[in-house]
């Protein structure tokens, strides 16, 4: 939908926040911005069939349908819709459902006043028409149809593994907790190591996505090559994604 005053719809099962997230939006001054509050996720999956939204803005922990969940619902209806969670629940623990869903970003609501201002420096992206977001939608190529389904984690914002996902650790011939608190430059060779911190990303923590093709060094000193997608969150911890690269040239191949 586009339009001079944009529609945003805020879910949340606490009706103070849910109010709250919505004040806070209508009153920015740089926003000229529309709400309107459900306080159950299959309410507001019913309003999204009969309205149009600019953006929603959802909680992810909620009773019957979690917000990721509600996406899923959403994006039946109307699949280029941005989608914010504003959420208490860590990143880490939800990684793998926001990359797989698309979720179009997320942010902390631990964040305090700092979350608020955080939330709506993503919403005037999503009004700017802005990109970015941790699922496949707007990734041309074999990619989008690979690389997330493959490994998945997080990294903190001190550059350390915060989340790794079974298969990610698998493709680099680890457990999981043999990587989480270690730095992610672990994974790779110095060039790529000095392109990932020159080119890529600066331009994720500055709201992009990226997706492209690096190196990344096993347990057992090989290397080989990968399809990567990175984006971030609104504190700065890195989503990843990874495939090895001979499996996106077979779906590609296919």
């Amino acid at each position: 939908m586009t339009s001079e005053t944009h529609r945003v719809l805020c879910v949340d099962d606490e009706p103070g926040l849910a109010r709250l997230v919505a004040t806070r939006l209508e009153r920015d001054d740089d926003l000229d911005c529309e709400t309107a509050v459900e306080t159950r996720p299959e309410d507001a999956l019913r309003r999204i069939e009969r309205e149009s939204f600019d953006c929603v803005v959802s909680d992810y922990d909620m009773p019957r349908l979690t917000g990721v969940e509600l996406l899923s619902a959403a994006r039946e209806v109307d699949p280029d819709l941005p989608f914010l969670l504003f959420s208490a629940t860590g990143p880490a623990d939800i990684a793998t459902e926001m990359v797989r869903a698309g979720v179009s970003d997320y942010v902390s609501k631990r964040g305090g006043a700092d979350g608020y201002t955080a939330l709506l420096r993503r919403v005037k992206r999503v009004a700017a028409g802005e990109g970015g977001g941790f699922g496949t939608e707007g990734v041309d190529g074999p990619t989008a149809a690979a690389v997330t389904l493959d490994g998945i984690c997080t990294v903190a914002p001190d550059g350390t593994f915060e989340f790794v996902g079974d298969e990610y650790g698998a493709l680099y011939g680890y457990d999981p907790e043999e990587l989480e608190g270690e730095p992610w430059q672990r994974l790779h060779p110095d060039s790529a190591v000095e392109h990932l911190e020159t080119n890529v990303i600066p331009a994720v923590t500055g709201g992009e996505r990226w997706t492209g093709t690096s190196t990344g060094v096993r347990a057992d000193g090989s290397r080989f090559a990968e399809s990567k997608m990175v984006s971030a969150t609104a504190d700065d911890r890195l989503l990843i994604s990874v495939s090895p690269l001979d499996s996106v040239r077979q779906v590609a191949d296919d």
